[in-house]
C-alpha cells in the first residue's frame, strides 16, 4: 500500500516538472524551422491554434534564426515544383523536396509562370489567373487577371507587401500594342480583392528589353529597369508600395551594358546589377540606397570555367556565396571574390527564384492550410 502511494506520488510530480511554462513553450517554438511547426500542429489543439496564430507568424517571421531561405523550381510541364534549402551545397540538390501545385488546372502548368516573391509567397501567373502561393504551408488564392489584360501588352509585374494596411499587393504595368504609347499601371489588392488603376499619373516607362521584367522588392518599393521614353534614357523605376507612386533611379555612371542580358536583384540587402559581358558577369552594388553615388562595381565573376560561359545570379547565402544558373539547367555558385566554387548540371526545371520560409497566411484567409510535403 505504502508502496502504490509512493509511486503515485512519484508519477504526480513527474508530471507537474514536464510542464513548461507557456512563455517558454513559445520562444522555443519560434526558433524552429517552418518545416518542423507544420509537422507540430498535431501534437495537440493548443499547439495548432498556436502556431497558425497570425501574431506567432509573423513574430516567427521576423526572428532571424528561424528563417530559412529556399529556391523553388518551376518546370513547364509539371503538376509539382521542387524546392531546395538555398545554404546546401550544390550536390545535395538531388534531394530537393516536392512540392505540390494541385491547386492548378492542368491546362495550367504548361502556362506557370513566376512573377515575384515577397515575404513566403510567391505570385504565379497561369494564363487566365494569378495566383499567391506560400509554399510552406500551401496557403494560396486565386486572382482574375486584370480586365485590362486581354487587349494590352503587360511588361512589368511585381509583387509586394504594405505594412501600413496589412496588405500583398500585385502591381503590373501595360500598354495597347496598336494605340499610342499610353502605358496604364494598375494594383491588385488582396484585403479588398479589386483591380485598381492609378489615376492621373505619369507613367512614361515602356520596356527595356523585349521581354516582360519581374521587380525586384526591396524597401518597401518595387524596381525594374524599363526605358523612359520622354527622356530616351534607360533608367531604374522604383514604386513605393505605401505612397503608390514611382521615382527614378539612375543607372551606374560605368554601365553600358546591353539591356537583353542584365537584371536587377538585392544581393545582402542591396539593390544590385547584374550583366553580362565576354566571358564574365558583372555584379553593381548601390551601397548606399538611392544615392547614385554609391554604385560600386562590386563583383567581376569569370565564367570561362562553365561549360556555357554563362551565369545568371538568383540569390546569396548566409556566408555571401551567390548561386545562380548557367542559362540552361545547371547550377553555379560563386564566392564573394568571383571565385567559381560548385557547379552542378541539374537545375530540377527551367525557372527558378528564391523564397523565405513563413507560417504566414493571406488577408482574410480562414481555412487550414496543408500538410507539408
Amino acid at each position: 500500500m505504502k508502496r502504490d502511494r509512493y509511486t503515485r506520488r512519484s508519477r504526480s510530480k513527474k508530471n507537474k516538472n514536464l510542464h513548461m511554462p507557456q512563455e517558454l513553450l513559445i520562444q522555443i517554438l519560434l526558433r524552429l524551422p517552418v518545416k518542423s511547426l507544420v509537422r507540430f500542429k498535431c501534437v495537440s489543439k493548443s499547439w495548432l491554434s498556436l502556431i497558425y496564430d497570425p501574431h506567432f507568424a509573423r513574430s516567427h517571421f521576423e526572428l532571424a534564426p528561424a528563417r530559412t531561405h529556399r529556391l523553388v523550381f518551376l518546370a513547364a510541364s509539371a503538376s509539382e515544383a521542387r524546392s531546395i534549402d538555398s545554404d546546401v551545397p550544390l550536390y545535395n540538390h538531388s534531394s530537393a523536396a516536392a512540392v505540390k501545385l494541385d491547386f492548378l488546372l492542368p491546362q495550367s502548368y504548361p502556362h506557370a509562370e513566376i512573377k515575384g516573391s515577397c515575404i513566403g509567397f510567391l505570385l504565379l501567373d497561369c494564363y487566365t489567373n494569378l495566383y499567391v502561393w506560400n509554399p510552406s504551408t500551401g496557403v494560396h488564392r486565386r486572382i482574375s487577371c486584370s480586365p485590362m489584360e486581354p487587349n494590352n501588352f503587360t511588361f512589368i509585374h511585381g509583387f509586394g507587401y504594405d505594412p501600413s494596411t496589412d496588405d500583398y499587393l500585385v502591381v503590373q504595368a501595360s500598354y495597347d500594342p496598336g494605340a499610342d504609347l499610353t502605358t496604364h499601371m494598375e494594383i491588385f489588392s488582396l484585403r479588398t480583392n479589386t483591380w485598381k488603376q492609378i489615376e492621373g499619373a505619369h507613367f512614361p516607362y515602356m520596356n527595356s528589353c523585349d521581354d516582360a521584367r519581374v521587380g525586384s522588392l526591396l524597401n518597401g518599393a518595387i524596381h525594374w529597369l524599363v526605358w523612359n521614353y520622354d527622356l530616351s534614357v534607360n533608367v531604374i523605376v522604383a514604386f513605393d508600395l505605401t505612397e503608390r507612386s514611382c521615382s527614378e533611379i539612375p543607372l551606374p555612371d560605368d554601365f553600358f551594358d546591353d539591356f537583353e542580358s542584365c537584371e536587377l536583384w538585392v544581393l545582402g540587402g542591396f539593390l544590385s546589377l547584374w550583366a553580362i559581358g565576354e566571358g564574365t558577369t558583372d555584379i553593381w552594388v548601390m551601397e548606399e540606397y538611392k544615392v547614385h553615388s554609391s554604385w560600386t562595381k562590386a563583383i567581376t565573376v569569370s565564367t570561362n570555367d562553365i561549360p556555357t560561359q554563362y551565369f545568371s545570379p538568383i540569390c546569396s547565402t548566409k556566408n555571401g556565396d551567390i548561386v545562380g544558373l548557367d542559362g540552361t539547367k545547371g547550377f553555379v555558385k560563386y564566392n564573394d571574390k568571383g571565385l567559381l566554387q560548385e557547379y552542378c548540371n541539374d537545375s530540377h526545371g527551367c525557372q527558378v527564384t528564391m523564397y523565405t520560409e513563413s507560417l504566414l497566411s493571406l488577408p482574410g484567409h480562414t481555412e487550414q492550410p496543408e500538410e507539408y510535403d
